[in-house]
């Protein structure tokens, strides 16, 4: 069997978005969960110069082993703090991801402008 793509991580700690299953050891990294340990690791990364066609075709195989898998949403935000550039991880590819990594930077910059306003607007009241 070939390590998944997930096995050596080192990872820092990563914020839960959903209540952790029951049986999980709390103390185990995310990734012991991760349905692609179980699964051949080349789905979720390209070999070199992969025609288009079949990389569509990969990374669909890939987004539907991440569906069924119970750490999904820890093992997206991993790739996204990392970041990491390569590979599906958390349903996403990497051009995926850079997407949401950028709304996230927009939305960040929005919040900003909107807290500076404020904060102009509670100033010159005051």
């Amino acid at each position: 069997m070939l390590q998944p793509p997930h096995s050596s991580l080192q990872v820092a700690a990563v914020p839960a978005q959903r209540e952790p299953s029951r049986d999980r050891d709390q103390d185990a990294p995310w990734h012991t969960e991760a349905v692609c340990r179980r699964d051949e690791a080349g789905l979720f990364f390209a070999p070199s110069k992969e025609p288009t066609a079949a990389r569509l075709s990969r990374e669909e195989a890939a987004k539907r082993v991440c569906a069924r898998c119970p750490v999904m949403v820890e093992c997206r935000e991993h790739a996204l703090l990392q970041p990491e550039p390569y590979g599906v991880w958390g349903g996403l590819t990497a051009a995926e991801r850079r997407v949401v990594l950028a709304r996230r930077r927009r939305r960040e910059m929005e919040l900003q402008k909107a807290a500076r306003a404020t904060t102009s607007r509670i100033a010159q009241a005051g």
